[in-house]
Formats: structure tokens, C-alpha cells, sequence
């Protein structure tokens, strides 16, 4: 069985409410200075962990490398997890159009927009969902392509012994520096891979030093040119990248959150409890990074949380 990081995680936040310690969040974080090497860390950042959607751009290069045909915002929403906005669906739909396929070659579960304006609009429509709504769609278009590019076939690209997958799997183990420790099914149905989330962030910053020709150098400048396609209007990873011009942000779900300072600094983050509330693995990830000497001033806002009480604030999380 894989080792669980479960026993070293410590507290990095804790739940002010009117005076009393309501809460507290445990987790891991991990920083690197822009040589290299660890300049910050709480818990146990070699412990395999799962990068979830932080690993989009890992996949995104993968897609890259196979050939895919990808414009930077395609590439964008490809290391995206979408909102499910008019302009994603867009996209992902010219995607596969681009590729010679329809949205039936999806594999990715059916789901409703992460945009609740746009899951309201959807419901007073007598909508339904669609796995071309899932956040993930745009990853799936990529890979898709991917499979066109390269000749391979598209009903089992999810499957993790495919063509793609091997891809995927050499471009995380290459920039992350490490072998991947357990192979599991995320939640979109893609082959999720395990790394520590001291690899994690290590894969993120070889993936800022990477040749401006290479696929892993054109996913991270597509992503700091179109944020609003890696996330959506009002989310963290799109706010972070419009405020720190030249940083890269990427949040996986489950309380993981990786971000490249514009300076070079690294710093990524897993909470134990999932952070269901999307508050506390902003401010731990930014507590990292100011512990680096990365300026986080334009975004300091982002890791700051109220906790209310009819309709009141009460009280504050404050970073540990």
C-alpha cells in the first residue's frame, strides 16, 4: 500500500470565531527559493500525495508533446478546470471540431458548470448536465487532439497503459523528479498520479525554466495570457495570474494549490480536510511564499477569510 501523508500533516490555519478557536486546519506546504532549493516548509513535503488538478499543466505539456494542434487559449483551458462559462464551452467545442471529433468522444462524467450564475441559467432553461460542462473538458479535448496528432485511438484514452497516458505520466516524472509513487482515477475519469507535493512544486518551477520553444514553456505562457480560461471570473487561480502579471496558478481539488511567483519563488499546498470553503490553502500558499521574499502584496486580499455570524463579521482564519 502507498504510504499516506495523513500523519504528518500539521496545523497551518486555524477558525476565529468571536474570540474562540473554532477550527483548524491541517495540511502541508512546501516553498522553493528560486535556485531550487527548499527554503519552506510545514509537514511532510516528500510524503506521495495527489496533485489533482494542479497536474493539468503537466497534461497540457503531454498534449503539446504529442503534437496537438493547440491555440494559446485552447492551451489554457487544456491546464484549466473551467467554470463552464459561454466562452469555455466555446472553446472546448472548437477544440474538438479542430481535432475532427464531436463532444461524444468525451469520456468525462456529465456535470453542471462550476459558475453558479451560469448553473442557475442552465436550470431556469431545463437544462441538463453535460460532459461538455465538466471542468475538465477542456483536459480531455487536449488529450483527444493529442490522440489525433499521434495516431492513436480515441474510446480508451483514459486508460492508463494508452499512448497518452505513458506520455503524461514521462512529463510528470520528468519535470517533477521523481517516479510516480501510485496511479488512481481522478475524478473526471483521467489516471491521477501521485507525487510529494515537494515534486509538485519542483514540476511547476522546471516548468518556468523550461525553453521558450518547449510545450512545457507555451502551456505556462498560455495560461499567464488567457487566466480567465484556466479557472473563471472570481476564482483564485485566474485572480492570483491577473494581479502578479507573469505568476502561474493552478488549484487542484481536495486543498491543493500550486503558484510560481513572477520572481521565481514556488510554493505549494495540500490541507488534510479537502478546504471544502476554497479559504484556507490561499493563505497558507501565500504565507509561503512572502516567507520566500516574494512580493504577495497585490493579492494579499486572497488570503484573507471572515467568518460571520448574522451576517456579521465575528471573527477571521489566520494562518498558524
Amino acid at each position: 500500500m502507498p504510504r499516506s501523508p495523513q500523519p504528518q500533516y500539521v496545523p497551518l490555519v486555524e477558525v476565529i470565531r468571536s474570540g474562540f478557536r473554532e477550527g483548524v486546519h491541517f495540511g502541508t506546504v512546501v516553498g522553493l527559493r528560486p535556485q531550487g532549493e527548499i527554503g519552506y516548509v510545514r509537514g511532510d513535503a516528500q510524503a506521495p500525495m495527489l496533485p489533482r488538478s494542479s497536474a493539468k499543466p503537466f497534461q497540457a505539456a503531454a498534449a503539446l508533446r504529442a503534437g496537438a494542434r493547440l491555440e494559446p487559449a485552447h492551451t489554457a483551458i487544456a491546464a484549466g478546470s473551467h467554470s463552464g462559462e459561454p466562452r469555455h464551452v466555446k472553446t472546448v467545442v472548437g477544440m474538438l471540431t479542430e481535432a475532427g471529433l464531436d463532444t461524444d468522444a468525451l469520456r468525462c462524467p456529465a456535470d453542471w458548470p462550476l459558475d453558479r450564475s451560469e448553473r442557475d441559467r442552465l436550470l431556469r432553461a431545463g437544462g441538463t448536465p453535460t460532459p461538455l460542462l465538466m471542468n475538465c473538458s477542456g483536459k480531455h479535448a487536449a488529450m483527444l487532439a493529442a490522440c489525433v496528432a499521434g495516431g492513436w485511438s480515441t474510446d480508451d484514452y483514459l486508460d492508463p497503459h494508452h499512448p497518452v497516458q505513458g506520455l503524461v505520466r514521462q512529463v510528470i516524472e520528468e519535470m517533477c523528479d521523481e517516479p510516480v509513487a501510485h496511479t488512481t482515477v481522478d475524478g473526471c475519469g483521467a489516471p491521477q498520479l501521485a507525487v510529494s507535493l515537494a515534486g509538485l512544486a519542483r514540476g511547476l518551477q522546471a516548468m518556468t525554466r523550461a525553453p521558450a520553444s518547449s510545450a512545457e514553456a507555451q502551456v505556462l505562457e498560455a495560461m499567464r495570457e488567457f487566466p480567465e480560461y484556466v479557472a473563471g471570473e472570481g476564482r483564485v487561480d485566474t485572480l492570483l495570474m491577473r494581479r502578479l502579471p507573469g505568476a502561474v496558478a493552478k488549484m487542484g481539488a481536495e486543498g491543493v494549490l500550486a503558484v510560481a511567483a513572477p520572481t521565481g519563488e514556488v510554493a505549494a499546498v495540500k490541507l488534510s480536510d479537502g478546504d471544502p470553503l476554497f479559504r484556507a490553502r490561499t493563505m497558507a500558499l501565500l504565507s509561503a511564499l512572502e516567507a520566500l521574499g516574494a512580493d504577495v502584496e497585490p493579492v494579499r486580499d486572497l488570503g484573507t477569510s471572515e467568518v460571520r455570524g448574522a451576517g456579521e463579521p465575528v471573527g477571521r482564519l489566520q494562518p498558524i
